[in-house]
Parts: structure tokens; sequence; C-alpha cells
């Protein structure tokens, strides 16, 4: 009897310490946002969210309002869906909501990365260096020159001869590679004998990657959430020590032509004493921050263009001038054409048009980790309490970019959409007769806005203007209809179709 009632006592304990970290006892506070705790202990609502982000929170927001709290494998996350709120959001200190400590442990889970403390300086101050401004000038001819290798290496000079291949595949094929090559380096011109080898095996390697690539990015939805399968977890395993070696810092110093923003990022953590093979993980992670949704953009894009006529025309027009502008054409025996970072500022048609496929495909979901019990001070003057330990959360793809109200007839691409009549960028948008700040957030905003977004904005640019000068291009079925997007991406960037649509191409001229 002396042991038994420790013993009970002690499970009793333990009991009631997995009930707790459950979630059993969660109760909603005064002043607190409805919580929605769901049916499945500590799972929560995981399995709808994962399977649906943009139906469960859109049920969410009708059942409970604009601001509730739910769980989703053991944490609880306060989603605010205002709007003209999301100042509260964006602009509250680190010191209460802190985006570091969910980047952190997200980058170590999906790519094997231990972050260190100057990590967010050192990435903000080599992408303002060498992303954008007179870096972005060199950038975007290192882009061009490989793009153009990738392009137009395998096109008979006969027009009448069409290449056939899938929109997707095709556009995330040539952008992938094309970023790769641009920032991670090129094969010397020496060590392969002359300038046409080493182009040939920039091409082979970079196919092989890509590849690859495509694989572990199928696999990313289950890994970033951390529900894996063994058989894929095992893949990713592989994945994983096949690019720590692909862009590792020995293959890297190698190549020539390495950009300054891979460079110096590299330099920097040698210096501090990073070990080589944490680099080398790093190195993986600037691969997929860099490359993992332009090419999808680019897809959706030429998709949109191809189903809208008026928008084509209107932009192969401008592309044709700023060409023209520049003393270039595009004819047989002529040389390839000199596209600069000068020339793409002179494009506000497709600028209008690649803010809007952003505005249809893009849904990233900022998060924020909760450091402190703080208030939620909303636009209307309502104000809820958030519990430290907690998490924050907007999602601006269904808060902003599909609201009929900031952009009438949200569903449907229109190219001219972020242009005032005058021709001039349109940034004046409005909900309630309110001004909204944050209009379109493809990018994100505040802490977590991408740093190096002028880099995949330019890519996409240059592809679909070289695109346009160079080729024609038609859908194989014209009447097919614009691919479902597959909303199991929902919060991870740029999203992708449920399926692929056959198109061909051969040269304009």
């Amino acid at each position: 009897m002396g042991l038994l009632l420790p013993m009970l006592f002690t499970i009793f304990v333990a009991l009631v310490g997995g009930l707790y970290v459950l979630g059993v006892f969660r109760k909603r506070r005064p002043g607190e946002p409805p919580l929605d705790k769901g049916l499945i202990p500590w799972l929560g609502h995981v399995l709808e969210f994962r399977r649906d982000t943009f139906k469960f929170l859109e049920r969410m927001k009708k059942k409970h309002g604009d601001v509730f709290t739910v769980q989703l494998a053991g944490n609880y996350i306060t989603f605010l869906q205002d709007p003209l709120s999301f100042g509260a959001f964006v602009k509250e200190s680190r010191k209460k909501l802190d985006f570091n400590t969910f980047a952190e442990q997200m980058v170590y889970r999906v790519f094997g990365y231990v972050p260190i403390e100057e990590d967010y300086h050192i990435l903000h101050s080599s992408s303002n260096k060498h992303l954008k401004g007179e870096g972005l000038d060199v950038m975007t001819e290192a882009m061009m020159s490989n793009l153009q290798n990738l392009m137009l290496h395998s096109v008979s000079s006969d027009q009448k001869t069409w290449k056939e291949d899938g929109l997707f595949m095709y556009s995330y094929n040539i952008v992938f590679r094309a970023g790769y090559l641009a920032l991670f380096g090129n094969v010397p011109h020496k060590s392969e004998g002359g300038e046409e080898q080493a182009k040939e095996k920039d091409r082979s390697q970079s196919e092989t990657l890509f590849y690859e690539f495509r694989k572990y990015d199928q696999l990313f939805p289950n890994l970033a959430l951390g529900v894996l399968s063994p058989k894929q977890q095992w893949e990713v395993d592989r994945l994983q020590t096949f690019f720590w070696d692909a862009v590792s810092v020995q293959k890297m110093k190698a190549n020539d032509n390495i950009s300054r923003w891979v460079w110096d990022m590299h330099q920097a953590k040698e210096e501090l004493g990073v070990k080589e093979s944490n680099i080398n993980k790093y190195l993986f992670v600037l691969l997929w921050a860099s490359q993992g949704n332009t090419g999808p953009s680019s897809f959706w894009l030429l998709l949109f263009l191809l189903k809208h006529p008026e928008a084509m025309k209107a932009i192969r027009e401008e592309v044709d001038e700023v060409l023209k502008e520049t003393g270039q054409e595009v004819q047989p025996g002529c040389p390839l054409i000199n596209l600069t970072h000068e020339m793409l500022t002179k494009t506000p048609i497709l600028d209008s048009a690649v803010e809007e496929t952003l505005r249809l495909t893009a849904a990233p979901l900022l998060l924020r980790a909760v450091l402190q019990n703080m208030t939620l001070k909303m636009a209307d003057g309502r104000e809820y309490f958030i519990r430290e330990g907690d998490r924050m959360g907007i999602f601006p793809y269904e808060d902003v970019h599909l609201d009929p109200e900031i952009h009438p007839d949200p569903l449907s691409f229109k190219y001219d959409r972020f242009l005032n009549p005058d021709g001039s960028k349109k940034t004046d948008f409005y909900k309630a007769g309110k001004k909204v700040k944050f209009h379109n957030m493809p990018w994100g905003a505040g802490v977590s806005m991408c740093p190096g977004r002028f880099f995949p904005t330019n890519e996409l640019k240059q592809f679909v203007f070289l695109m346009l000068i160079y080729f024609e291009f038609e859908l194989m079925n014209p009447d097919e209809k614009i691919p479902e997007i597959d909303f199991r991406r929902c919060g991870l960037g740029s999203m992708q179709p449920v399926r692929d649509v056959q198109f061909r191409y051969r040269l304009r001229y």
C-alpha cells in the first residue's frame, strides 16, 4: 500500500500532463479570439488544413469571423483575416511577434541547415547589395546569357519546324536551370576545351539538377508539415544528400561567373567559422528560395497570355517597341539580343501582368511566434488578447488577393488591373471606403518579406520577354481550360497546377 499511492499519483500526473499537451484543458479566456480546437486531441484541424488551407480558413472565417484561434498539430495559431488590420501584425515589435523563430525551425527541418544568429543580417545585406540596383544589372546579364543558351540551342532555324512540350515543365525547367547557372556559376571553358563544350556541360548538368529538384519539390508540402511517410522520408534524405554535394562550396569554387550574392554569403559564414558542411546546406536553402517559385509563376503568366489574346497582343507590342528603341532586331544571322535591366524597366504593361499573375497564383502564409502576451488592436477598434507561446498568421491570398471588394471580379485575369488609365502603376485599392495598404502580398510583408524579390521578378520578366521576342507559341488545344490550382501548396509561395498543358513553339523569324 505504501508504494501504490505514489505509483497512482505518478500515473495521474502523467495522465494530466498528457491531456494538457493534447490541449484538452485549453479554454478561451475573456478577451481572446474564438477558439476552435477541432475534434482530434493535439492534431486539431491539421488534416483539413493540410488538405486545403484555402477552404479551411474560409470555413473558419464564416464560422468565427475575421479573428480566430485554431489548434494545428499541438500549436495554437491565431489567424487575422481583416486586411485593414494587417498593419497591426506586420508592424508589431519583433519582441512580441518574431518571424525568425519559425523560419529557423523550418529551414532545419526542410534543408538540414543549422541557423546562426547572423543569418538575417547576412542575407539582407547581400541581397540589398547584389539583387537590386547595379547588382541587378550584373545578374540580368548573367541570367540573359544562360536563358539564351538553354532556350535556343536545340531550336531549328527552319521557321516551319514546331517543337512540342508541356508548358509547365518547359517553363519551370528553363527558368530554374538558367537561374541556377546565373547564381552558382558556369563550367569553365578551359576545363572542357572550348566555349561550346562548356555550354553543353552547363546544359546537361543543370538538366540533371532540375529533375532531382523536381522530385524534392513534389515532396516539399508534406516535408514542410512534417507528415512524410517512411518511404518519402528515405527519398528526402537521399535528395538532401545529393543537393548538399551538388551545390557544395567545393563544386561552386570550380565554376566561373559565380554570383556575388552567393559568394558573399558563403564567405561571410566562412569568416564566422561556420562548418563547410553547414554552409553546403545553406547553399541548398538559397537554391530553393531563389528558384522554387519563379518557374511555376512563369508557367501561369504564359498560360494567361495564351488564353487572353488581347493581353498577348499588348505585351508583345510593348516588348517589340522596347527592343526597337535599342536598335536591335531578331533576324536570321543577327547577333543574339542584349536584354538589359534598363530595358526591363520600360515595360509597365508586362509589370502589371506579372503582378496580376502573382495575385492569382502566389499564396504565402505569414507566421509569427508570439514571444510575449500582447493585445491585437483591430482597425475598427476591437481588441483581442493573444497568449505568449502561441503563433499568429495571416493568409493574404484569401483575405486580399481574392477579395472582390479590393479586386473586383477577383478570379479573372486582367492584365491591366495594376495600371492607371494614363499607363502609370496603380497602387490605390480600397475596402469599405478605406485605402488598403497591403493590396497584393506575393512576397510577404514586414520582416518576412523576401529580401531578394527583385531578382526572381526580373527572371520572370526576362524569360517572358525572350519568349515573346524569339518565338511564336500556341496551345495544342486552344479550347483547353486553365487547370485548377493544387491547393496542397497553399502557404508555400507560388502554387502549381494539378496538371500540365501541352503547347508548341517555333522561332518567330
